[in-house]
């Protein structure tokens, strides 16, 4: 497989050679993104959001989440532009429109087809689509529609629009008929004729450089200029080259560079002539050399839509990637010298010469392998002028990119420049099994002698100030050798007793004149009067008691360590010094053998995994963006997913409602994300929920965070992002509320208080009643004392209206008696009187004496007027009254129209009399008595229900 890439790499080295280091280039396939095969165009909103034309719709991506939004009609969407207010204007097959977020933050999208006459719906393809000011402008096979204020008007193609793009605010088009036209006053207007044009080929990009020129690319014709004196082709030796590998798309870079993307040959960074500056292949990463389109981010990195996948090219990243001849060796040494690079690997040294550029990453060239250097090389050191190799093999010297053997023994770690006690010039390595001392003198080095009775690995190799030679194993401790005399040294082992936090993991640095050790437990320096190791305070407040595994002194005096597989540095280059860590390499340095080489500030190489790493530490620390951080979704659980807000703002949520929750909704997600693409590693994310939470989070790699059964109430979620230089964002927030259980809504509240309401009352009432029979039952009680104490009173009383009761009983039976005896007096009197007149009435009948007759019948007519005048009937009724409660007044009163001989009867019936009783007083017959009693009852209207006697009785 090597072997076949190395073969596809000739033709690239046929017309230059590209740069010796590489941006990280980072492949989504479709598993990833979840969508169709090929990728059409890609464009970015505001907010830093990615979008990319798919097979199967709009796909989204904000450097963590990737989302699919498919057309209505299920096409193929081929066009993305964005527009001032932020809509995505898609183009599909027979299907244009925008998509917006809707009032939760969701996609949806809005059909502007029906816009268009229906004789020209069927339009196909919508290949391009281009924003000029407050026009969008779609571009079809046949026709090209500009929509402004809500309206579509359309240009039909003279033969077929093949190309339409923006290039300095001018709105270009090409046909295959009229040529390159440009927009100007609401028409096309040519400025190429197709004559001047290469024949039926499509143009694919107009990309402005200096001078107000641009460059034209085309499908199968290769670079052109266009200027003011027309069009013109590029010479460059490259034009063959983009000819077979057809450009298909292009975008600028700055206005000296350009990217274009290949069908066939992946992505070319070029400049204005036509140089290759850099390319982008399979080789080199992508997933396939393919590219349909290609697109510059805001952090000026670029994104390529392929044939069968989506891939990122960190271009604009401080950290480039030099992997010498591809063959992924693992990278154990570097030196600069005489002008070349040299890179020791797993697989050998290889040089490449450098051209002068700032960072040697865009050093142009091809590595090269040196002679006799294959198998495992350990380190490079320059020794007065020449350079040196430890390798597995022995030690060299390294010479015209060849090797020249100066000790066999195996296993040379490094090399140390010496001066021994008589001044002469010396040198030591660390080997496999312990030291060697060779004497250097005019380019050769003659091993000398090996430290006698020290045999430890010495790849951790420094000399201090005073000459002592000082050597750490990781499992073994500290040692500190001294040249005694010519041949003898003393050597002194340092261990945990001697002030070591632990006999491992001890590795022995010389960092700005003084011995450190890096351990487990942070830094420690030695204390040269008492001879033993303690912690170093000064690192200590830097770094803390963490495991350290390697330190290196740069130029300007910043410190590099490699703390628990993470890089960082102490930066001393502001007032008070700083400690920045660099995660971006984080699993991909070569753990167990670390290597730092810092050349400058603008070239730090750093041992990999796979070859080595430039880091621009310059540009690192001033191309950081401003940070972004974003709630990307919420979603809510119960026992289904609902989602409450998808991420996509239109306005702020300020000026949108806020969503109410539901408290049967258990859960609830959030996810949050930062669209700084080429920075991921080095972001952190802190998040809190006011009202819920206390304080932030502890910073963290996590970009989702959940909440379960929260109560009721108004909240707040809010995310805030961290890079690893300490900056920090601004606060993302997105607001919603939960709302009570049905028990503790409003409602519920008003039905509750309606009861407690009727309670209180029902308890105030009772209260009232058990007062009220509180008080009746003391005024029975007091009534029940006043009636004994009156009874106690009254019975004097008693006793005296006792004797009243008696005297009255007498008078009232005295007066019934006489009542009685007038009553029996007037009844013998009429019993007298009515005799009289029979024997008076049977005297005129015997006798025939007229006179006498008449004279008898005066005295019978005198008795008649006597028994009407009789005054006795005036005391009767007087007596009567005092006894039946004045009865005769009363019912004259009740009835004025009864007669005094009706009065009469009353009276007699009162006295419950007889009718024949009523007859004699009454001096008729029994018949008229009952008759008189019938008349009576009539006119006192009694009902037939009740006898007279008892409607009498009840009168008084």
């Amino acid at each position: 497989m090597r072997k076949l890439l190395l073969l596809l790499l000739i033709p690239f080295q046929l017309f230059g050679q590209n740069t010796i280091g590489l941006p990280d280039v980072i492949n989504y396939d479709k598993q990833q993104y979840n969508a169709g095969l090929q990728n059409w165009d890609i464009k970015q909103d505001k907010n830093g959001i990615i979008y990319v034309a798919n097979n199967e719709g709009l796909l989204t991506f904000d450097g963590k989440y990737w989302n699919l939004f498919p057309l209505p009609n299920k096409t193929i969407v081929r066009s993305i532009e964005i527009g001032l207010d932020n809509k995505i204007y898609v183009g599909g097959q027979d299907e244009i429109g925008y998509f917006a977020p809707t009032a939760n933050g969701r996609l949806s999208y809005h059909s502007y087809t029906s816009l268009i006459d229906e004789k020209n719906r069927s339009f196909g393809d919508v290949w391009d689509i281009v924003r000029i000011n407050q026009n969008i402008f779609f571009r079809t096979s046949n026709k090209i529609f500009k929509l402004i204020n809500g309206k579509i008007a359309s240009y039909k193609a003279l033969s077929e629009w093949n190309f339409m793009a923006a290039s300095e605010g001018t709105l270009y088009a090409h046909d295959f008929k009229s040529g390159l036209n440009k927009f100007e006053n609401d028409t096309w207007v040519p400025i190429l004729r197709q004559e001047e044009l290469p024949k039926n080929d499509p143009i694919t990009g107009i990309l402005p450089i200096q001078n107000k020129q641009s460059i034209v690319t085309t499908l199968k014709n290769g670079l052109f200029l266009l200027n003011n004196e027309g069009l013109s082709k590029i010479k460059t030796a490259n034009q063959k080259i983009f000819e077979n590998e057809r450009i298909y798309s292009a975008t600028s870079i700055n206005k000296n560079w350009i990217a274009i993307a290949t069908s066939n040959g992946g992505v070319y960074i070029i400049d204005s002539r036509g140089n290759t500056i850099q390319r982008f292949s399979k080789i080199e990463g992508l997933q396939n050399n393919n590219v349909l389109s290609i697109f510059l981010d805001q952090q000026q990195n670029l994104w390529l839509g392929l044939d069968n996948g989506i891939d990122f090219i960190a271009y604009n990243s401080p950290i480039k990637q030099l992997n010498p001849i591809l063959q992924d060796g693992s990278g154990y040494a570097a030196m600069l010298f005489d002008n070349q690079l040299f890179l020791g690997t797993s697989n050998g040294l290889f040089s490449v010469t450098l051209q002068n550029t700032k960072d040697l990453s865009f050093s142009k060239g091809d590595f090269r392998a040196v002679e006799n250097s294959k198998g495992q090389t350990w380190g490079l050191s320059r020794i007065n002028k020449d350079l040196l190799l430890g390798h597995h093999e022995g030690a060299f010297l390294v010479k015209n990119n060849k090797l020249e053997q100066i000790s066999n023994l195996r296993g040379y770690w490094n090399f140390l420049p010496l001066t021994d006690a008589f001044g002469k010039s010396q040198m030591v390595a660390g080997t496999y099994d312990g030291l060697v001392i060779f004497d250097s003198n005019k380019q050769k080095f003659i091993p000398k002698q090996k430290i006698p009775n020290f045999t430890e690995s010495s790849r951790f190799l420094a000399i201090d100030n005073d000459g002592f030679l000082w050597v750490s194993h990781p499992y073994h401790g500290v040692y500190k050798i001294k040249q005694s005399n010519t041949n003898n040294y003393s050597i002194y082992t340092f261990t945990q007793k001697n002030g070591l936090p632990s006999n491992v993991n001890n590795h022995v640095y010389k960092i700005k004149n003084e011995v450190l050790v890096a351990t487990e437990k942070g830094v420690y320096s030695y204390n040269k009067s008492k001879n033993l190791f303690e912690v170093s305070e000064y690192y200590q407040k830097l770094l803390g008691d963490a495991s350290l595994r390697y330190m290196k002194e740069d130029a300007s005096g910043n410190i590099w360590f490699i703390r628990e597989k993470t890089l960082g540095v102490i930066d001393y280059t502001s007032e008070n010094p700083k400690v920045i860590y660099l995660p971006e390499l984080n699993n991909k340095m070569l753990s167990g053998f670390e290597f730092i080489y810092p050349i400058n500030q603008n070239n730090i190489l750093i041992g990999g995994e796979k070859g080595f790493f430039n880091i621009n530490y310059e540009k690192y620390k001033q191309s950081i963006p401003k940070l972004k951080v974003q709630v990307r979704s919420i979603k809510i659980n119960n026992q289904s997913d609902s989602l409450l807000f998808g991420g996509f703002y239109n306005t702020s949520q300020k000026e949108q409602i806020i969503p109410e929750i539901t408290s049967d909704w258990n859960t609830i997600q959030v996810e949050f994300s930062s669209p700084l693409f080429g920075f991921q590693s080095n972001i952190e994310y802190s998040y809190r929920l006011k009202k819920f939470d206390r304080n932030w989070s502890e910073w963290s790699k996590r970009t989702e965070k959940e909440y379960t059964n929260l109560p009721f109430g108004d909240y707040v979620f809010e995310v805030k992002a961290r890079n690893n230089l300490g900056n920090e964002s601004e606060v993302s927030s997105y607001s919603f509320k939960v709302l009570p259980p049905w028990y503790l809504s409003v409602w519920a509240k008003t039905f509750y208080f309606g009861i407690i309401v009727g309670l209180i009352y029902v308890v105030y009432i009772w209260q009232e009643r058990r007062l009220q029979k509180q008080q009746e039952k003391h005024q029975k009680e007091q009534a029940k004392l006043s009636y004994i104490h009156e009874l106690e009173l009254s019975r004097t009383e008693g006793e005296l209206a006792l004797l009243r009761n008696e005297k009255l009983e007498v008078e009232i039976n005295l007066m019934n008696s006489e009542l009685a005896s007038s009553a029996m007096h007037l009844v013998k009197k009429a019993e007298l009187l009515s005799k009289t007149k029979e024997e008076l009435n049977k005297v005129i009948k015997v006798i025939d004496h007229p006179e006498a007759i008449s004279e008898l019948k005066k005295m019978v007519k005198t008795y008649n007027e006597d028994d009407r005048m009789d005054q006795e009937w005036k005391n009767f009724t007087k007596h009567f009254d005092k006894v039946h409660s004045d009865f005769l007044n009363i019912i004259k009163e009740r009835h004025p129209n009864i007669t005094s001989n009706e009065l009469k009867l009353c009276a007699y019936l009162r006295m419950n009399l007889s009718t024949k009783e009523i007859a004699q007083f009454a001096n008729i017959s029994v018949r008229g008595v009952e008759i008189g009693r019938y008349r009576l009852r009539k006119k006192l209207q009694i009902p037939t229900e009740i006898s007279l006697f008892d409607y009498l009785i009840g009168i008084g």
